[in-house]
């Protein structure tokens, strides 16, 4: 008899479906991939055939020119994949077209997550919690240090830091894909419909989004703008440009950055951020044992992060568990 889930097997550069032949991640180009987001530690160029959301096959081609062998997958949609192995892909509630894929083989049911999250996202589908037999999570936040607070409340800092400096900007570095987008949809949300300025990479990006039918509002560029134009308003610019010379040309800009690491107060000094925002894209500690107990699954198998303290958790509860041991996943400005 076959060993149980020998079909799929975990190597340092992705997870490779074998009676498939296919790769889940991989981080080297491969013959065919399932992708399960646009993030450049998940997606990347030079596979023959790339399987993934409408939306994420978008920002694939935006972001690395990718467009040959792409294969578009809806959500709910169950595709074949050969050597008697099925795929469905699942809203993962990540960042827009994120999903988690289901694999199905000789009635063995595999979930692998890529990123997620659980709080609600206005730019992304929500997540869908799925039975399965062997869930391979990940673990960016898998500690328990790491919870993340209500948006609504990080968003209210924000506007609060607005309105205390007329006279200055708030700038905000926020990752390109994802983090950029949600702050501004949740800015939106919560009342606020004045122009916000964007640095010159965040825009091609936000046009995608606004392409998927994630509604933005007044976005400008800060090349467009002289400071009085900008006084009073919320800048949002990669983390890259907090400390840059770009960041000269706006009027004494309050810094801030949108991250789950903005929970860590050395980061935050470091990137000498005045407002640390914890707006995360990732589950938290407590999300994470959320969805490992909703699951239920025989075996979690647990993936780039904090991966020693959830395996701990699991076998502290009678779980079965293992750490993956995948390269190319690094920490993303989240």
């Amino acid at each position: 008899m076959t060993a149980p889930f020998a079909w799929i097997r975990p190597e340092p550069w992705g997870i490779h479906i074998v009676p498939a032949d296919i790769w889940v991640d991989p981080s080297r180009p491969v013959p065919r991939a399932l992708v399960t987001h646009g993030h450049a530690d998940h997606a990347r160029g030079g596979h023959g055939a790339t399987f993934a959301t409408p939306a994420t096959l978008a920002i694939m081609k935006l972001r690395y020119a990718t467009s040959d062998g792409a294969v578009p997958v809806e959500y709910g949609e169950s595709i074949a994949l050969g050597g008697g192995v099925s795929a469905t892909f699942l809203p993962a509630g990540h960042v827009l077209g994120s999903a988690q894929i289901l694999l199905e083989h000789a009635g063995e049911r595999v979930i692998i997550t890529g990123d997620y999250k659980r709080a609600l996202d206005p730019t992304c589908a929500p997540f869908e919690v799925t039975p399965c037999d062997v869930f391979i999570t990940e673990a960016t936040f898998g500690l328990p240090v790491f919870t993340h607070p209500p948006i609504a409340e990080e968003i209210g800092k924000l506007l609060r830091a607005r309105s205390d400096n007329p006279d200055a900007c708030v700038l905000v570095g926020a990752y390109a894909l994802g983090k950029a987008q949600r702050v501004i949809a949740e800015l939106r949300a919560a009342g606020h419909t004045n122009t916000i300025w964007l640095h010159g990479a965040m825009e091609a990006m936000c046009h995608l989004y606004e392409e998927h039918g994630i509604p933005l509002g007044d976005l400008r560029l800060v090349s467009d703008a002289g400071k009085d134009d900008m006084r009073g308003s919320i800048v949002v610019a990669p983390p890259s440009a907090l400390n840059d010379r770009w960041s000269r040309r706006l009027p004494d800009p309050v810094t801030a950055m949108a991250s789950g690491w903005m929970r860590v107060r050395a980061r935050a000094r470091q990137r000498g951020v005045e407002l640390p925002l914890v707006i995360s894209d990732h589950a938290d500690w407590n999300e994470l044992t959320r969805t490992i107990g909703e699951v239920n699954p025989q075996e979690t198998w647990i993936t780039h992060g904090r991966e020693e303290a959830l395996l701990r958790w699991c076998q502290l509860g009678q779980r079965r568990a293992r750490a993956l041991a995948l390269v190319g996943y690094e920490d993303e400005d989240d």
